[in-house]
């Protein structure tokens, strides 16, 4: 088993695959422990999965797996995590705007005992109104809804402990929040600068509406980390008001149709009939729907979770021990 994990998603890179591939493993080579490439092509429509074959036929540290069809990133990413074998998994993108040169500031942190090393874009070159802005803001509502104090939840570039990241299950676009989820099981999160590199070949894939996607991201993970084992609390809250709301108007009308028989209640107080009802019936789907949250919640801990993507192929070129091995096995026959 590798000591490092390398593990990047593709997905129509072709111009930028072979001179990643080429910087990591310069990087890689001179850190000096054991690693590998976890190459992940998420539906590419050009050249890029061919490129990463050819070099899984040449290497035996790099792994390609080959998803059906373009799932995103955040699948992608899981299903790298999900194939990386090594202690410490990194991440980072594969459109080169993330410099191979900084992995070992990731790994020392790591050797120092942190369980998540997050990088921070502190300098950054992208346009100013469409992405800086509105980054600037989402980051500073996650840290304050997360409770993790960290500038920059958005970039890929990240480091981990395996036991750490394979805690956390990853759909949608939660890559991003990953640092907030690990929270959630204790981790001990750090940062670090890195350079913000502008993309040197292809076409960026991110666009404005990938950024105020994430302003309703930061419903549901402020919703998970304080109510994802207990939802029955959240929903539970709001009907139990809703109920008692409703039965004290209930109690006032019915108060006033004993004292005064003769009065027509519905005729004289139709709003506050109708909106007592209203409460009493929405607090009692609010307690449903809190109940059946602890069902759900209670089904994930014990049940079997479905992965969020479709593999089609994995690609590794066996290593000389397991060639050698082959080999043995194959005379033996004979």
């Amino acid at each position: 088993m590798a000591k490092y994990s390398i593990v990047v998603p593709f997905h129509n890179e072709e111009e930028n695959v072979t001179v990643l591939y080429a910087r990591l493993k310069q990087v890689m080579e001179q850190v000096g422990e054991s690693f590998e490439l976890v190459l992940v092509d998420d539906g590419s429509s050009d050249r890029t999965y061919k490129l990463l074959e050819e070099i899984a036929a040449v290497d035996s540290r790099v792994l390609v797996v080959k998803l059906r069809r373009n799932f995103g990133q955040t699948s992608a990413l899981a299903a790298g995590f999900d194939h990386a074998s090594g202690e410490f998994i990194l991440a980072m993108d594969g459109d080169l705007q993330h410099d191979p040169n900084e992995i070992p500031s990731f790994l020392e942190k790591l050797d120092e005992g942190y369980d998540v090393v997050s990088g921070w874009r502190r300098e950054r070159i992208d346009n100013f109104v469409m992405r800086r802005i509105p980054s600037r803001c989402a980051n500073w509502l996650m840290a304050r809804l997360s409770g993790v104090d960290i500038h920059d939840f958005g970039t890929t570039f990240k480091a981990y402990r395996r036991e750490v990241i394979h805690n956390i299950p990853l759909y949608g676009e939660m890559h991003r929040f990953i640092p907030a989820l690990a929270s959630w099981y204790g981790a001990s999160i750090c940062e670090i600068p890195i350079r913000n590199v502008n993309r040197e070949r292809g076409k960026s894939h991110y666009g404005i509406g990938r950024t105020f996607r994430v302003f309703f991201d930061l419903l549901t993970i402020r919703f998970l980390l304080k109510y994802m084992s207990r939802p029955l609390h959240f929903f539970g809250g709001f009907g139990a008001l809703g109920i008692l709301g409703g039965s004290v108007m209930a109690m006032i009308l019915l108060g006033m149709k004993i004292l005064h028989p003769a009065m027509n209640v519905m005729g004289n107080h139709e709003p506050m009939f109708v909106v007592g009802s209203v409460l009493i019936v929405s607090g009692i789907q609010m307690l449903a729907i809190g109940l059946l949250g602890e069902l759900q919640v209670r089904h994930y801990y014990t049940g079997q979770h479905p992965a969020s993507y479709a593999v089609d192929r994995l690609v590794r070129l066996a290593s000389p021990d397991e060639q050698n091995i082959l080999s043995e096995r194959q005379d033996g026959s004979f």
